[in-house]
């Protein structure tokens, strides 16, 4: 059977296929530790669950309007007001199965053959496939470790041209951790504002974020750039719902419409059951989403100290999410059993052949001197973990 051309273009997840791996191979009875993984490691908290329950027991268990509940849309709303002073209408909102589900439409609605979209790299590794996927051509943009791994003004600028439709803004990053100031943010905005390109803010990692950085939406930094992003957003790493499949959209009422129009005919809603849950997550105890920030920030300290003293690796200190991305290119050109290590690739596999730990290689990311780390572990598993890569290191010739 003859496949579509548009299958050819794409991958699988890398992150999810180290995960899987690591699995295996622990399966077959390896001691392998795993920093692949972008989910929490913490359970949803009880309260959500008992959300949950509750919306099974009394039957919510049937149809809801395809772009979500009135009730999830209101709550959605008001953790816009309170935590980003952006006002929205529950026309401008809509809710998908998932973050990556929410992105997903919105490139089909948002691009088209012959649009290019900017992506600053290092991305998340689905960013270029959804933009492939719409029939448009990713546009990666370099950023420096020096300048934080943050999109500069005069990079965005020299990438626009005529057949620019959007740029999409990750901030918290993944998988770099960095995160955008509000005057940085700013300065992004005049060059937004005066192109007239379309903003996609991932805004997944927002709750997740250390020593007291101010969060900030590019959206509200005037009403003029509300009208021209749509901000992305869900319950998944705050909440610790990866499962559950909530995401959701708030932009332009025509983007929503479209946006739905689309989800009508392929997923239809999402889970009635998670949005009840969803629902008590954004409106409920928020101490649990303090407790576990908390926690990740312990651990950054952790690995970040851990991973700077290993000989050939410096490591940035990320202002949120939970990743580490260091920087390995130092090690490449040392060998193991005759073969040179090269790149990324060839580092992420001598460290699952000879310390069991799993990483994924940067160049998934679109920066190859490095490699991620997900701090989503239990601490003895980062102090372990950490130890058997300073052991592989000093093995290398």
């Amino acid at each position: 059977m003859k496949l579509s051309s548009r299958i050819s273009g794409i991958k699988p997840s890398p992150t999810l296929a180290i995960t899987m791996k690591a699995n295996a191979l622990r399966a077959e009875g390896r001691d392998v530790i795993g920093f692949g993984a972008g989910e929490p490691d913490f359970d949803t908290p009880l309260h959500i669950k008992m959300a949950a329950i509750k919306a099974i027991e009394g039957g919510f268990t049937k149809y809801t309007p395809v772009g979500g509940t009135d009730e999830l849309k209101d709550a959605i709303i008001r953790k816009l007001q309170k935590d980003n002073r952006l006002n929205y209408s529950r026309s401008e909102i809509v809710v998908s199965c998932g973050a990556k589900h929410t992105l997903y439409n919105l490139a089909q609605v948002l691009f088209e053959e012959g649009d290019e979209v900017i992506i600053p790299s290092p991305y998340w590794v689905s960013y270029p496939d959804i933009v492939v996927l719409a029939g448009a051509q990713p546009v990666v943009v370099e950023t420096k470790e020096t300048d934080g791994f943050k999109l500069q003004p005069e990079q965005l600028e020299g990438a626009i041209n005529k057949r620019t439709k959007a740029v999409i803004l990750n901030s918290p990053s993944n998988p770099t951790g960095a995160a955008y100031s509000r005057t940085e943010l700013e300065i992004l905005a005049e060059v937004i504002g005066r192109k007239g390109i379309f903003v996609i803010s991932d805004d997944i990692y927002e709750k997740i974020i250390y020593d007291d950085f101010p969060f900030c939406n590019i959206a509200s930094i005037s009403e003029e750039m509300k009208k021209m992003t749509v901000v992305v957003n869900g319950v998944s790493k705050a909440y610790a719902m990866t499962g559950w499949r909530i995401g959701y959209a708030a932009g332009p009422s025509e983007v929503i419409s479209a946006v739905t129009m689309i989800q009508s005919q392929s997923t239809s809603n999402p889970s009635s059951i998670s949005q009840k849950a969803a629902v008590e997550a954004l409106v409920g105890d928020q101490d649990v989403v303090t407790e576990m920030v908390e926690e990740f920030r312990k651990r950054r300290n952790c690995i970040v100290e851990k991973l700077g003293a290993i000989p050939g690796i410096t490591c940035m200190n990320p202002a949120g999410a939970f990743y580490v991305f260091p920087n390995v290119s130092l090690l490449f050109g040392r060998s193991w059993r005759g073969k040179t290590i090269s790149n990324s690739s060839d580092l992420t596999e001598y460290l699952l052949e000879e310390a069991n730990v799993a990483v994924v290689p940067g160049g998934e990311f679109g920066c190859d001197h490095h490699i991620r780390l997900s701090y989503a572990t239990s601490m003895k598993n980062i102090e372990e973990g950490l130890q058997r890569i300073r052991d592989a290191v000093v093995k290398l010739d």
